[in-house]
């Protein structure tokens, strides 16, 4: 079973997978509908980052955005290419999942793209309970962004 820690982004693994992050959604999306936050967005005091470790190699990331009103915004949940398939975005997000309701919060939002480069994402969250809904915080409609929502007891 993977390790998941806090991740104070100061590593160079973490900023390097944090880059490769950001070219996947890149490569996936056009840039003016590419919603990733960067490293320097990902440090911000309202978001709280994990890294997921196996064997010692860094393998994986997700973070939590505190929306300010009991609602949090799951953003970076990367796995590395070659380990995915292997039920590792279910840790990351069963573990976010478990840190919301720690937080006490109501429900849980989040942007991906709805291109087909993203179903693997859309499926994991739908599997989860996330329905779709319309855009939600500073979002716009986009025809390359897909919306969920997680009401959460």
């Amino acid at each position: 079973m993977p390790e998941i820690r806090p991740d104070d982004l100061s590593s160079a693994e973490m900023a390097d997978l944090i880059a490769i992050h950001a070219h996947t959604m890149l490569a996936a999306s056009p840039p003016e509908s590419c919603h990733f936050l960067p490293i320097e967005g990902l440090r911000q005091p309202s978001v709280s980052v994990w890294s997921m470790w196996e064997e010692g190699s860094l393998i994986g990331c997700g973070a939590l955005k505190d929306l300010g009103d009991g609602t949090g915004e799951i953003k970076s949940m990367h796995t590395r290419e070659a380990l995915r398939g292997r039920g590792l975005g279910r840790v990351m997000l069963e573990f976010i999942l478990g840190e919301a309701r720690r937080r006490g919060y109501t429900a849980l939002w989040l942007e991906t793209g709805s291109m087909d480069a993203f179903i693997p994402a859309r499926r994991l969250y739908e599997a989860y309970g996330f329905t779709y809904c319309g855009p939600f915080g500073d979002y716009v409609d986009d025809p390359n962004s897909t919306f969920m929502t997680l009401k959460l007891a």
